[in-house]
């Protein structure tokens, strides 16, 4: 892939998972990572789930959740924190706030529908 800005080509869509998703990169020419924005609602709980051969890295932009990874409570999560989910491993996130709780999911390699695993 050669340099390049890469205007948004997604717009916002729910998700069975009970989120909000943008898609801000995720292309065959560019398999080592993707990056979307998830929006999760206020006291809203993510589906428990995991990402086969893919690890995932969460960069918290607004809001306040709790995080849980591998059936363990890895604690609040606020603007700035990043939270690592090692491949395989289930994992969903609470809005523990008022607002919108709004992050990054950075995946690598990147996000294929085929690798995501509903463990609700």
């Amino acid at each position: 892939m050669r340099p390049d800005v890469i205007p948004q080509a997604s717009t916002e869509f729910f998700t069975p998972e009970r989120c909000f998703i943008t898609e801000l990169l995720n292309t065959k020419d560019f398999n080592s990572l993707s990056i979307a924005k998830a929006r999760v609602k206020a006291g809203v709980t993510t589906m428990l789930h995991k990402l086969n051969e893919t690890d995932e890295i969460y960069y918290i932009l607004s809001g306040r959740g709790e995080m849980e990874v591998a059936g363990e409570n890895v604690g609040i999560v606020v603007a700035n924190d990043v939270v690592f989910i090692p491949r395989n491993s289930p994992q969903r996130i609470k809005n523990v706030s008022d607002e919108d709780l709004i992050f990054l999911c950075i995946c690598a390699p990147r996000f294929e529908v085929e690798n995501y695993i509903a463990n609700e």
